[in-house]
């Protein structure tokens, strides 16, 4: 079987990958994953004009190819009223790829995604959609018809995910719309990382938050939460890694508040080191007020052995409500700072975190991902895969 994927996930020129091109996060892991369950598999993702930068990955897999497609231009609205000029432009290569193959797979909120289902749909052909967004609240006119869309459609030849986990199915519209958890470990990575871990020193710790760095993901407020908890861990560092649009905005908040050298500012770094960074590290602070689905580096920093702090937004009370760490109920640094303290201070209760951090952390790996969605989407549509 071949399958088509389309999302708004940009990939660049790569010389080093078998596939000429190459991008960042845990989706090229998750690609070759999803390739291991097809005969073909091809994706049509945007290709900018991007230099060798750390962090990237190459994009690879059983019998992957990758068909450029024109990035969209602007952002935001600038983007939006564009929108229909790029579907115009790249209508033809979307339209053979999706014909070409037997099955689409798309990832949304997102709008290149949307354009090829849309396609598909009214080519006839079986669907594969995962809803990688904050599945419970919508924000916007687009979050709600993503939804809309999902509920309506789901069943028969209609494969439709969305990530995150509650104790309730997803929709009490369409039984057929179900939870998928997401990672970008496999089983082996999962264990190399879990090695045991020591309660910092006294006075000592080293503290990460790994994300896009956005004001909703929360680096900012772990920034001021700082302050309150050098008071008790005078040795205490952050390492802040990733990139975005709010970055220099951090960096100028830290300067502000006399944290040089408290705060290392790491920017985008290739996933090997992401995983050092949290190895080498003792507490993963995450206090998100983002829509998120199942955030991937929370789950790296638990295979790591990492208590997290956190907030209830998501799967994320069910993950780290396990004993993984703290949930906090108000997204303020006096809330981060306490609940850092409360963790870091008492080494049975860190030492019993870690444990339990690792424990919940196996249970999902990416083989295990790939044989869930294989085995439902083997149920809609048949044999996945025949050259054996």
């Amino acid at each position: 079987m071949h399958l088509a994927v389309c999302a708004h996930k940009v990939c660049w020129r790569s010389e080093t990958s078998p596939t000429g091109y190459a991008t960042d996060g845990g989706f090229p892991f998750q690609m070759a994953a999803l390739s291991e369950l097809f005969d073909r598999t091809t994706l049509l993702l945007p290709v900018v004009e991007r230099p060798p930068v750390k962090g990237d990955s190459p994009l690879t897999g059983h019998r992957l190819s990758v068909v450029p497609l024109a990035p969209p231009a602007g952002k935001g609205i600038t983007r939006k009223a564009a929108m229909p000029l790029w579907a115009a432009q790249v209508r033809a290569t979307l339209v053979r790829g999706i014909r070409q193959a037997d099955a689409l797979h798309v990832c949304i909120p997102g709008d290149v995604g949307t354009v090829a289902m849309l396609i598909a749909q009214r080519m006839g052909k079986p669907l594969f959609v995962r809803h990688c967004g904050n599945w419970n609240y919508q924000r916007t006119a687009a979050e709600r018809l993503w939804r809309w869309y999902v509920e309506r459609y789901a069943g028969g030849r209609n494969v439709m995910l969305t990530t995150g986990g509650a104790p309730h199915p997803p929709s009490a519209r369409n039984p057929a719309v179900r939870w998928v958890f997401s990672t970008s470990l496999r089983a082996d990575d999962l264990a190399a990382c879990a090695a045991p871990r020591q309660a910092p020193s006294a006075g000592e710790a080293r503290l990460i938050i790994a994300c896009r760095q956005e004001v909703a993901k929360g680096t900012g407020v772990v920034i001021e939460a700082l302050p309150r908890i050098l008071e008790q861990f005078p040795g205490a560092v952050l390492d802040v890694v990733g990139d975005g649009s709010a970055l220099g905005q951090f960096r100028q908040m830290a300067a502000e508040r006399g944290l040089n050298g408290r705060v290392v500012f790491h920017g985008n770094v290739d996933h090997p080191t992401v995983l050092r960074l949290m190895q080498a590290a003792h507490l993963f602070c995450f206090p998100t007020v983002a829509s998120e689905g199942f955030p991937k580096a929370v789950l790296e920093a638990l295979a790591c052995g990492l208590p997290v702090v956190t907030t209830r937004v998501s799967v994320l009370p069910q993950l780290i409500g396990a004993g993984c760490g703290v949930v906090v109920d108000e997204v303020t640094p006096a809330a981060v700072a306490q609940a850092t303290c409360q963790i870091l201070e008492d080494a049975d209760c860190y030492h019993a975190m870690a444990d339990r951090a690792r424990e919940v952390a196996a249970r999902y790996s990416l083989e295990r991902w790939r044989d869930t969605i294989g085995e439902l989407l083997t149920a809609s549509w048949g044999p996945l895969k025949h050259d054996g």
